[in-house]
């Protein structure tokens, strides 16, 4: 394992040197002293959160209070959403990975996993470029592995974490020391196996610098495409012009795009608290999420001395750099547009949720600035901010007025700031757009449902309970679009515990399996989950079937399309 991790991070100095090349030579666009619009109804992609992974077997398992740390939301701990586990090829070792994954579950969070190897009786040693003691998946033991899969989410389920995901193969393209895969044997895989794994997602392919030869042609093909459910992609070295993914905009309507693995800009030892160096966490977030249109951020190590968490358990300044996005932007928020680059050192996205838009700012000048942000088709009458620098981590700063939508702001010399505040009016009042709501009791066909008043806040004339379990369902019969595409659908639900996980279905198509639904406190505490479909053009139907558990109560959808 030290063979490993030496080679792994030996490696990957090189690409973040790299990297850093690319980074100086990139051009931006300037417009000095531009205000920063930020356009309320002009909806991006729907976040699915931050993180990082917890590696027990090569690292050891977060103590119970570092786990507190990472995915807790109050003063000084990070707000993770996202927890990323090991799938380790000795089911032996499956028992290090649940008590992190319950308690982040427990906090809200989702968490998926990646393979490094698959169990050693299904590999096989092959000459690749001279290196004879390469690895492979045995070509007659791809239905075995899919099905070694298949136990671990099962295990993971019985110990009390339902699996949002599972992939493939880490970086089956950077494989010196773990599992190589060529996109051909991906494909394969992606199109006669995959479909076979059951209960969550699938993530394909984990390109390590995020290669679109891995990828493109899951993309072009239908049926591999189809068993696709989340393209992962890690971006070691991966130059920000190349974050864009012009085929997957054309092809991956319905399908999910992670950054599931990172750090940066390198992994020198207790590299964690330099500054200005950690503020080039928070700016390659900003331009995963503005250029690359990332749905989800995900770190390497949670703790490590160059990660979010230092060794002893406490946040570093990379860690808090990453906090100004992963405690304010919450799961089911959505990018909205805003100017990315209004001055020659700044960069700006916003995010809407929750009846509030979160504005984050990076200063990467070594001069303070003043910046004008206008909110547009939606306003708010104070923000809050948030601000960290070379002296300061996450500090509150004083609440700044909103006039006529717009409110001006400084921003300290290489600092990056988050704003906050509750909208009013416009475009900006739920996690997505107006779109239109189509109520759970009317218009629709409910399995083993049915229609209730009994528990306040429901809009319309009731709200639907699933009075079983494995089978029930609500169908809405008729949600008319006039393009076909991608559409933001939105729960207005409530749930007194736990989480309850549903299966949708489009036009009798499953389009997503075990989506998790959390827990909003009580039976009469409506929330918002927001997910992504593909739907046509016309009359359509959208079917949630409940898979193992009660699910939630609905009290209705709203159906927008989605940019």
């Amino acid at each position: 394992m030290k063979m490993r991790l030496k080679l792994k991070k030996s490696a990957n100095l090189l690409l973040a040197c790299l990297t850093a090349l690319p980074l100086m030579l990139t051009p931006t666009n300037v417009s000095a002293a531009s205000d920063a619009n930020i356009n309320l109804a002009s909806e991006k992609q729907l976040i699915k959160g931050f993180g990082g992974i917890n590696h027990p077997a090569w690292i050891g398992d977060l103590t119970a209070a570092q786990r507190e740390t990472a995915f807790g939301n109050d003063q000084n701990q990070l707000g993770f959403s996202v927890l990323r586990i090991y799938v380790d090829p000795d089911r032996n070792n499956w028992s290090r990975e649940v008590a992190t994954a319950k308690r982040a579950i427990e906090k809200g969070a989702i968490v998926f996993a990646s393979p490094w190897n698959p169990p050693s009786d299904m590999v096989e040693t092959f000459n690749r470029n001279g290196d004879t003691n390469a690895k492979r998946l045995k070509y007659d033991k791809y239905a075995a592995y899919a099905q070694h899969l298949n136990d671990f989410v099962t295990y993971m389920k019985n110990n009390g974490v339902n699996l949002y995901a599972i992939s493939v193969q880490n970086e089956p393209d950077y494989a010196h020391d773990w599992t190589w895969w060529t996109p051909q044997e991906m494909l394969r895989f992606m199109k006669e196996n995959a479909g076979s794994i059951n209960n969550t997602k699938v993530m394909a392919p984990e390109s390590f610098q995020y290669l679109k030869n891995m990828s493109d042609p899951i993309l072009n093909d239908p049926q591999a495409l189809a068993n696709m459910d989340i393209l992962g992609a890690h971006t070691y070295g991966t130059q920000i012009k190349d974050f864009a993914y012009p085929l997957f905009k054309q092809k991956g309507a319905g399908k999910e795009l992670w950054m599931t693995e990172v750090y940066y800009p390198n992994s020198d030892n207790n590299s964690a608290d330099r500054w200005p160096e950690a503020l080039d966490v928070s700016y390659h977030m900003h331009s995963a999420m503005v250029e690359g249109d990332f749905q989800a951020y995900v770190w390497w190590y949670i703790r490590r001395q160059y990660g979010p968490m230092k060794e002893d358990g406490t946040i570093s300044k990379r860690g808090y750099n990453m906090a100004h996005f992963s405690k304010f932007v919450r799961p089911g928020y959505v990018r909205v547009d805003a100017t990315k680059n209004p001055d020659t050192n700044t960069y700006v996205s916003a995010y809407k949720g929750d009846n509030k838009v979160v504005i984050v700012a990076i200063n990467r000048g070594t001069s303070a600035t003043s910046q004008r942000f206008v909110l547009q088709n939606g306003n708010a009458s104070t923000v809050s901010s948030y601000v960290t620098d070379s002296s300061r981590n996450l500090a509150s700063l004083a609440p700044i007025n909103v006039s006529n939508g717009a409110f001006t702001a400084q921003l300290p010399a290489q600092s990056v700031t988050t704003f906050v505040a509750n909208l009013s009016g416009g475009n900006g009042g739920g996690n997505v757009g107006t779109g239109t709501t189509y109520e759970a009791e009317t218009g629709t066909t409910l399995t083993d449902a049915v229609i209730e008043t009994l528990y306040p806040g429901f809009t319309g004339s009731g709200y639907v309970n699933f009075n079983a379990y494995t089978g029930s369902a609500i169908q809405w019969n008729n949600i008319n679009n006039t393009v076909t595409g991608t559409k933001n659908v939105k729960f207005r639900y409530a749930q007194e515990s736990g989480t309850r996980n549903l299966d949708i279905y489009v036009n009798g198509t499953k389009v997503l399996s075990n989506e998790p639904f959390t827990a909003t406190g009580s039976w009469s505490t409506w929330s918002e989950k927001t997910i992504q479909v593909p739907m046509n053009a016309g009359v359509n139907t959208l079917r949630i079937v409940t898979t193992g558990t009660e699910g939630p109560n609905i009290d209705n959808i709203t159906v927008t399309a989605a940019s």
